[in-house]
This record gives structure tokens, C-alpha cells and sequence, in this order.
């Protein structure tokens, strides 16, 4: 199957999930947990209800010949055959958002050759709140909603992201790169933060905790195929990391290089 076929049954997914979750989320508040998921996190009705949608049409495609592992924040790793492709699967990255009625949450899916992230060849994220599509096929350019987006490419740091998990412990260490930026935003959804970063919207994106692959791993491509810049937060590519359930490295991405360099030097001190 081709990179461009597995966007289209992505995006299929995606419009599936998108279309009904406001439905979901006016029948079902979710805010009681119903356990935990792989990854650890608690695991809310939401969570669980997009992760159904998103492996049940996983399944059809396995049913059509192709072979896959799955890793999931909920349901952990399922093998779909013996075939060497991995998807990373982030069913609602900003579940607490989500369940509060706050409209900044996402599905995120990414295909990678193998188990590591220089391996990825799609990814896609639908903002569920406002139907934004993202994606990006490996040197093929990023989109939004159809129309090709690329990074900012001043080096000023107007808007930075971040996502601070431990606020206690997490702010001493971001605050020289907020201080240097005009403005900062948390949104709470880092595979979003990604790609309105990649879409110009936002300069740098910055967490001091550790994130899991299949948070960002989606993001990553389309950010790296809008131009944009992407290794942890102390400047070390993420090429060689594992795609799994662990959480990994603290994560610093940026629209350019200018903006990446002057990040990295603000954070290092």
C-alpha cells in the first residue's frame, strides 16, 4: 500500500471520529476515569469510544491484506500480522480538554518503516474541535485542509508553545525562553501545538517533561515537511527514537533553524 493510501484511510478515520464526537461528548460527559491506559494516563469514555473508531477501521484494512503493529495510549501494542509497519495512534491528545468543554483536542496517527522515528512516512492530526485537517507524506510538503503550509521563516520569537505537565518542576527550567518571547501559550494538546506550528501560527514549541512517541510523532513529520526544525530539548535528533508506550525525551521544536538556535541557547543558559 502507498504512503498516499494510508493517508486516505487515515483521513477516513479522522472525518469518522470528528463527525461524531460532539454527539459523544453531549451524551457522555466522561469526566469520571474508567481506568488506565498503556501508557499510563488515565483512560476517560472519550478516550476509549475514539479508540474503538480508529481500530475498527484499522481492522478492515488488516482484513484487505496489510500487516501492521499498532501502538495506542489506551490499548497498548496489538499486532496485526508480521508485518515490519508501525502506527502510532494518540486516540484524543487533550482528553482533559476534551471532557472540559475546552475545544483544543485531537486525533493523531503517524506510519513509520520500522520502529524508529526515522522511519516515519505519514502522519495526520484532525483537530476534532474545529474539523482542521493536517497532514504530511514524507517529501511530499505539508497541508492543512488541502492547501500546502510552511513555517514562518523570521527568526523572532513571537509565540511560544509549551506544555508543562509538572509545573513546579517544569517552569524553572523554561522560563529563560519565555522571558525572551513575546508572547507564550499552553494549549494542551502537543500534536496540534506541532502543527499550527508548522502552519506559521506559532514560533517554538517547547516541554520539559518527557512526552511519548505517539504524541508527537505525527506533528514531527508535518513540521519537518513544512520546513521546521525538531529534536529534544537539548538540540539531539530524534531519528534514532523508539516508537513504543515509554514516555522519551523533553521535546524542542521550532519554525527554523535561526529560531531553534536561539531556543537552544536561552534553555541552555
Amino acid at each position: 500500500m502507498t504512503n498516499e493510501q494510508w493517508l486516505s484511510i487515515f483521513r477516513d478515520i479522522g472525518k469518522h471520529v470528528c463527525h461524531g464526537i460532539s454527539e459523544f461528548l453531549s451524551r457522555e460527559g466522561g469526566k469520571i476515569a474508567i481506568g488506565r491506559g498503556a501508557g499510563g494516563d488515565k483512560t476517560f469514555p472519550v478516550d476509549k469510544w475514539a479508540e474503538d473508531l480508529v481500530i475498527a477501521g484499522l481492522e478492515n484494512v488488516y482484513r484487505q491484506g496489510e500487516a501492521f503493529t499498532v501502538i495506542s495510549e489506551e490499548l497498548g501494542v496489538r499486532k496485526f500480522g508480521e508485518g515490519k509497519m508501525t502506527i502510532l495512534i494518540d486516540p484524543i491528545d487533550g482528553s482533559n480538554n476534551a471532557k472540559n468543554g475546552v475545544p483544543f483536542f485531537s486525533l493523531s496517527m503517524a506510519l513509520l518503516d520500522g520502529d524508529r522515528l526515522a522511519g516515519l512516512r505519514v502522519g495526520y492530526v484532525i483537530n476534532l474541535a474545529s474539523g482542521d485537517e493536517f497532514w504530511a507524506v514524507k517529501g511530499g510538503g505539508a497541508f492543512k485542509n488541502g492547501q500546502p503550509i510552511r513555517t514562518a521563516d523570521t527568526d523572532t520569537l513571537t509565540i511560544t508553545g509549551f506544555e508543562a505537565s509538572d509545573p513546579a518542576n517544569d517552569f524553572p527550567r523554561l522560563l529563560p525562553l519565555l522571558r525572551a518571547s513575546r508572547r507564550t501559550r499552553c494549549f494542551g494538546s502537543t500534536a496540534l501545538d506541532l502543527v499550527y506550528l508548522a502552519s506559521g501560527a506559532l514560533s517554538i514549541l517547547v516541554t520539559a517533561t518527557p512526552s511519548r512517541s505517539f504524541d508527537y510523532a505525527a506533528g514531527m513529520l508535518i513540521l519537518l515537511e513544512a520546513g521546521g526544525v525538531m529534536t529534544d530539548i537539548s538540540g539531539k535528533p530524534l531519528d534514532d527514537v523508539e516508537a513504543g508506550l515509554g514516555r522519551t525525551v523533553p521535546l524542542l521544536a521550532a519554525k527554523n533553524r535561526a529560531a531553534h538556535e536561539q531556543a537552544l541557547k536561552l534553555l541552555k543558559g
